[in-house]
């Protein structure tokens, strides 16, 4: 098995100390799973922050936003019949399941592409209105000519879906509403239409028939998404055996569209690979990685809120050279280089 990353020596690049919370009584757990574009001579991270409330002995304390946006905390004595707390990402009270923390996303730009900090004028993004009750997370960025479309994951009570913003100056921002309903995350939009259409690829997920994995779907307007077709399934006994989910945006190569994945084992450990898709029909699938292309190896990576994970939905493409930011044990950002005909060596053609 042999890891391709080349990873930056500044790593990582970003700790939750790095920023501040958005309000008092808030701690910034982690940062993590940037979405990666470049605007306006710079290099931007759409990051991921997740944030908790200050504990006290004997009582947990979580955060859940109200329908405009604001966080409400909810307290819960550890001793309660009706409390499930056995998990660090995600509780059960009453029947209900809420996250441990809550996520909104913040830009930050870089000359360097790794010194990043925020800029004045750009805010954050928070979850607005019942479907973003439980926070926004991993957010993905496709541009295409002049607009953005940021595609996330948005959560609530009623289910974890794909949520969809566009921009062309990161300042104004248009809703898309939800585009997949629950149960779907990990939604990377194609850069350019093929045959006309707007392309995605999506995980949607099920709990007993059928499992985690990668999908495609089509569009003639970016919301109303049809057509869907299964691409990419686990492999039982390898190291994308408990589920599978799409990157970022895939890859224009000369052999097709390149996307990188993570998967991850039984045991919650993450990993990156790579598929191939016909450049004409990218519902052709035509390679892919046998053996991951990026394990987590370093203290970083292994050690953390949640060990064993390097995840990525974004990247920076120069010619052959692929720069991937990604989340680190899902509480750090992180940056490796990666060259993509060295990724196409790897796989394995059928």
């Amino acid at each position: 098995m042999k890891d391709l990353a080349q990873r930056f020596p500044e790593n990582p690049l970003l700790l939750p100390k790095d920023l501040a919370p958005s309000r008092e009584g808030l701690q910034i757990i982690s940062l993590l799973n940037p979405g990666v574009f470049r605007y306006g001579g710079k290099t931007w991270l759409i990051v991921r922050v997740a944030e908790g409330v200050m504990q006290e002995e004997g009582v947990l304390f979580f955060p859940a936003l109200d329908a405009l946006g604001n966080t409400e905390i909810i307290k819960v004595p550890l001793n309660d019949p009706d409390l499930i707390a056995t998990d660090a990402r995600v509780i059960s009270y009453k029947g209900l399941d809420y996250l441990t923390t809550v996520s909104h996303l913040r830009l930050l730009a870089s000359d360097d592409g790794i010194c990043f900090t925020e800029q004045e004028g750009y805010p954050p993004l928070f979850g607005k209105g019942y479907l973003e009750r439980f926070g926004i997370e991993d957010c993905r960025v496709a541009q295409i000519n002049d607009t953005y479309y940021l595609t996330y994951t948005a959560v609530s009570d009623s289910g974890v879906g794909v949520g969809l913003l566009t921009t062309t100056n990161w300042q104004h921002f248009e809703s898309g509403g939800m585009i997949l309903p629950p149960h779907n995350k990990d939604c990377a939009i194609f850069e350019e239409k093929i045959g006309g259409k707007y392309y995605c690829l999506h995980r949607p997920s099920s709990k007993e028939i059928g499992g985690n994995y990668i999908w495609l779907a089509e569009s003639s307007d970016s919301r109303q998404w049809g057509n869907h077709q299964c691409l990419i399934k686990t492999r039982p006994g390898m190291w994308d055996s408990g589920r599978v989910g799409a990157g970022a945006a895939p890859i224009r190569t000369e052999h097709g569209w390149l996307e990188i994945y993570h998967g991850a084992n039984a045991e919650h450990r993450y990993c990156l690979g790579a598929f191939l898709m016909d450049i004409n029909n990218p519902s052709k699938v035509i390679a892919r990685s046998g053996d991951p292309i990026m394990v987590p190896t370093e203290a970083y990576e292994l050690s953390g809120f949640f060990g064993y994970v390097v995840f990525t939905n974004g990247h920076i493409v120069d010619g052959d050279r692929l720069t991937i930011y990604y989340g680190a044990a899902d509480e750090f950002v992180c940056g490796a280089h990666f060259f993509i005909g060295a990724i196409l060596q790897t796989l394995i053609y059928y």
